[in-house]
């Protein structure tokens, strides 16, 4: 097996992708001996490499964020070049989308698109893992993200024995599927500063906070 993962992230090594894609590495590395190569689309100079890898894998992985409930625009960018190029033989593709979204109802029409997609250039599809609520765990303490590094650690375990998915793990990863009635009142109470606490930092780190009600394209 010729396996390659995929970090599809805009923020490249520094994301939330590849922290996790790290923690799937580690699992998959502890149950088998082959060896694997990862490449973050970002990374612009490297895209003849990163073809070039698609090309030589049998098993390949694309790891990346839920963006306005579709992908990057990186991520589609390299699905138009594997389809125009057309890598012959057989492969086996799967992914995993991760959202800042509790809910993995956000992410299943992409789900349905990465399964034609992938059927579609003659692959055999491995599945798509889905997992919300995980923007934001670059700030949290150990203890707040023990459970999520530990799911996808045994991801990629069950992974490197059985080139698949965990299907139980997979449909407990993607829950909840909506939030419950209670959680929706919940949220609706909560103040505004306390949603908004994390995106509001970020704004302001990237001198953006005065501009955020701004409509640019309103006519």
């Amino acid at each position: 097996m010729s396996f390659t993962i995929y970090n599809g992230s805009p923020r490249n090594k520094k994301s939330n992708s590849a922290i996790l894609a790290g923690e799937f590495l580690k699992g998959f590395a502890a149950a088998s001996t082959e060896t694997f190569e990862l490449h973050h689309l970002a990374s612009a100079r490297h895209k003849n490499e990163q073809l070039e890898a698609f090309g030589k894998a049998t098993v390949i992985l694309f790891i990346f964020p839920l963006y306005t409930d579709s992908m990057p625009a990186i991520v589609k960018a390299f699905f138009e070049k594997l389809y125009e190029s057309g890598y012959p033989g057989t492969k086996k593709v799967g992914y995993i989308v991760q959202s800042g979204f509790k809910e993995s109802i956000h992410s299943v029409a992409l789900a349905a698109y990465l399964e034609k997609f992938t059927r579609r250039l003659g692959y055999d599809y491995l599945g798509t893992v889905i997992k919300g609520g995980v923007e934001g765990i670059q700030i949290m303490p150990p203890r707040m993200t023990e459970k999520l590094f530990g799911d996808f650690y045994r991801l990629g375990l069950y992974f490197g024995t059985h080139t698949a998915f965990d299907p139980q793990l997979t449909a407990k990863m993607a829950k909840p599927y909506r939030l419950s009635k209670v959680s929706q009142w919940m949220m609706k109470l909560a103040p505004s500063f306390m949603i908004n606490f994390y995106w509001n930092m970020n704004l302001r780190k990237h001198k953006a906070f005065n501009q955020r009600f701004d409509q640019p394209f309103k006519s």
